[in-house]
Order: C-alpha cells, then structure tokens, then sequence
C-alpha cells in the first residue's frame, strides 16, 4: 500500500485499520536535560530525529508534578533520576490539606511551554503525547514513599480520597490544558501502583480508579490517549474498560499477560513487544526475533517498549526495532 504520513499511519492503527507498517517508537530519560524547556525539547528531538520514531512520548523528569506541591530533590549531576531531599506530607492532616493547583503556573506552566516549543519544531510531522503521571501515583510521591502512603491511607481513607481528588482536579485541568496546547493525547502513567507488587486490587479501586477516571474523562475527546501499566505482575486486564485508544505496559515482564493476549480481550490497540530491561543488552538478532513475535499481533500493534528504555542502549539495537517494523 502507499506510504503513510506518521500521523496517517498512527491514526489508521489506533483504528485497527490496514497501515503501511506498524508504528514504532521507543522513548528513553536524559537525566542531565530535563531541566529547562529548551534542554528537554532539544534532547525528545534529538531521539526523535535520530531514529525516525512514528510518535513522539515526551518523557519529562519524573518529579515534576510533586515538586508542583512542594516535593524538593537534587538534581542530579550523573544519569540518574533526581534524588528526594524533602517531601511535603508526613500524616492524614498533611493529605487532607491537599489543594488544587494552577495548572498553567509553576512546573505545570513550565511544562506546557516545553510542549508548545516541541510542537512547534515538530509542525504537524508526528503526533506528540504528554506524560501524565495518575493521581494516586502523585500523591504518594508527596508522601516521600510508597509504604507512607498506604499506612495513612488505611488509618484514614477520608483523609487519602480528599488530597487525591484535588490532585485529580488538577491533573485533570493540566491534561486539558495539554490537549488544548496540541497533544494529541496523554500517556497516563500509574507508576508502580497498578501492580499486585504494590497494592491488591480492592485498594487499587478505592484509591485508584475514581481518581484516574476523573483525568481521563477531561480529556477523553482526544484520539492519542494511552493508558501505561508499569511493573510486573500488573493489573492492566483490570483496566481494560478505561477511556483510552491504546494500551502500553511491559508483556515481557513477568507475571504480565502478553500482547496477545490483552489484544484478544479488547478491540483497542497495544503497545509494546520489545523488552525494555533487557534491550540494552541483547543481539540485533534478539531484537529482530521480539520485534517479529510482537507483528504477529496484526493491526491495532504499535511496536514500542513496555516503558523506558536504557540511555545506553545501542543505536543498532534501537535501529533493528524500526527495520523490522518497517520490513515485516
């Protein structure tokens, strides 16, 4: 069939329509630029134009949205995530103080300015999708850990609900605001959350779902929203109801149900089939044999990674994801 533009070839897959090729695109952190506008958007660019992604992820630090609330962490002079120096709630009485934000000031604001500099370098060429970390998974980085979360959560769930509905509020605000800058979706991250690792499912439905909903729904108009699981042993079949296009999470991970198998169970799309912990380390061979495995899903696959990759993955190993794509 004629060749598709990126965002012809994207929209055609998240329909489960016949493409030139399944789109590809892997995503990575560069620790060292993710500090101002103009670093992070010449960093995604640099990947982007290095290896001819299909879609761009905008992978920004991971401690920006606890930081809106007064979260502090070293920036980091390695390749590393920025390391906590002071979290902002201690107790039930911290959670229920919680308030909604501005989500066009602050780190918010200085976000959607690297979003409307990427957007406009990319001008139309490939569609862009903005990072948005869920409510839970925000609320609990304020509580300095995960275990701190759950023990106030469980002594005092009115406390917990309160501080993760104006967390929700304003994620929610920030995610429309994304959508009316240009995204053309969100990639809505859990974290570690909607893993069996972390948390049961009862909790997950108490202090997860009514919340994530609430930011989905803002921006359920758009056509790019992607629903990220993180971990093993995670609860993506739990949340297949969810008002997203596509589906991403590790299926190499274990305890993880494969590409296959949550394609059989609904008529979204999936992405992933290459092993994102692992491709750093593996033959072009490895690659090529993951990447072939994963096409045999037919359409509604995107081929990517089940989440982040390793900065020092080879670019022959990056280059061998987008040739078998693009030669199956």
């Amino acid at each position: 069939m004629a060749d598709m533009t990126r965002p012809e070839r994207v929209r055609a897959a998240l329909a489960g329509k016949p493409v030139d090729h399944a789109p590809v695109a892997l995503w990575r952190h560069d620790f060292l630029r993710e500090w101002t506008p103009e670093e992070l958007v010449a960093a995604t660019l640099e990947a982007y134009r290095a290896d001819g992604w299909d879609f761009i992820k905008f992978n920004p630090r991971a401690t920006y949205f606890a930081e809106a609330w007064g979260n502090t962490y070293e920036r980091p002079a390695e390749q590393r995530q920025p390391r906590l120096t002071a979290a902002t709630i201690h107790d039930a009485a911290g959670l229920a103080s919680l308030v909604p934000l501005d989500p066009r000031q602050g780190v918010f604001g200085e976000h959607l300015r690297a979003l409307r500099l990427l957007l406009a370098e990319v001008a139309g060429e490939a569609d862009v999708v903005q990072t948005i970390f869920s409510p839970l998974s925000v609320v609990a980085m304020l509580c300095g850990a995960d275990a701190t979360f759950r023990e106030i959560a469980e002594a005092d769930a009115d406390a917990a609900q309160a501080a993760l509905a104006a967390a929700a509020k304003t994620l929610a605000a920030y995610a429309r605001a994304c959508i009316d800058t240009g995204a053309a979706g969100i990639f809505f991250a859990p974290l570690l959350w909607a893993s069996r690792d972390t948390c049961d499912e009862h909790f997950y439905r108490s202090f997860g779902c009514p919340f994530d909903l609430v930011v989905l729904e803002a921006v359920q108009d758009a056509p790019f929203n992607i629903l990220h699981v993180c971990r093993n042993h995670n609860m993506v079949n739990v949340l297949l109801d969810y008002p997203v296009a596509a589906f991403n999470w590790a299926d190499r991970g274990e305890g993880n149900p494969s590409l296959h198998d949550v394609k059989a169970s609904t008529p979204k799309a999936v992405m992933g089939g290459i092993d994102q912990a692992h491709l750093h380390a593996m033959s072009t061979d490895e690659v090529r044999a993951q990447a072939l495995d994963a096409l045999a899903v037919g359409r509604g696959l995107f081929l990517t990674a089940g989440c982040a990759i390793r900065r020092d993955t080879p670019a022959a190993n990056r280059a061998a994801v987008v040739t078998a794509a693009r030669r199956a």
